[in-house]
């Protein structure tokens, strides 16, 4: 039922969409705006700010699930970040810095099959993916969310939607009595309304507002992230 209507959600969504960034969006731009690898046999990891909380931080970020070097060059790509010297991308490192802030557990979503190695060819890849609803496969989706009230989502701005990578998350997943607050990284195109389809595949959650971030600001995102948190009123 839920991939029946993730699947009419893309379709309503699909209408004059362009390709709104990820990671490494072609067009990234310069402000904040808050308005929101592992194997399967892991747990999600706990933060390194405190104990483990009732919160929980899962994101799914292109250069996690690229075919990249450990050596890839940071600097050459608007799309790939170190986070504590490994490396993520632009989703990953704001994921880093709401669990350190709110004291939250942290699960990446990694897929099975790797995407390629360049930015242009992931978001092409993902173009065909979203146009067939495909669902591609996950390494693991945590095995605990009984023990979590609040799930911080994040995802890249992949063609004003979800990546399909998140769709297979939402479609494994129960989330009915809990908290999602999704976040997101782009070039500019900010949320793409993808709060409503969250809440559409998961009826029985509460979606809160989203933040969402610029790719060319995620590594100077505290600030806003501090003051998402605040205004949810999981911080201070």
């Amino acid at each position: 039922m839920k991939k029946i209507l993730s699947i009419l959600l893309m379709a309503l969504a699909a209408a004059g969409m362009t390709a709104c960034g990820t990671e490494g969006e072609p067009s990234p731009e310069a402000e904040q705006q808050p308005s929101s690898q592992q194997t399967a046999a892991e747990d999600p990891q706990p933060s390194e700010s405190g104990p483990q909380s009732r919160y929980l931080v899962v994101y799914f970020s292109y250069a996690e699930n690229a075919d990249l070097p450990e050596d890839a060059d940071v600097e050459a790509s608007a799309s790939i970040q170190r986070w504590n010297g490994t490396l993520t991308g632009n989703t990953g490192v704001v994921a880093q810095m709401i669990a350190e802030t709110a004291g939250a557990e942290v699960f990446p979503l990694h897929t099975v099959e790797l995407y390629p190695d360049t930015y242009e060819a992931t978001i092409d890849q993902g173009e065909q993916e979203r146009a067939n609803g495909a669902r591609p496969e996950l390494q693991a989706v945590p095995e605990n969310l009984e023990d979590y009230d609040v799930i911080f989502l994040g995802y890249p701005n992949w063609w004003g939607d979800l990546p399909m990578a998140v769709y297979s998350f939402l479609d494994e997943v129960d989330l009915s009595g809990k908290t999602i607050a999704p976040f997101v990284t782009s070039g500019g195109s900010g949320l793409s309304g993808t709060p409503d389809t969250i809440a559409a595949l998961e009826p029985g959650a509460e979606v809160r507002e989203g933040l969402a971030v610029r790719n060319t600001n995620a590594a100077d995102a505290q600030e806003s992230v501090e003051v998402w948190l605040t205004d949810l009123g999981y911080l201070g």
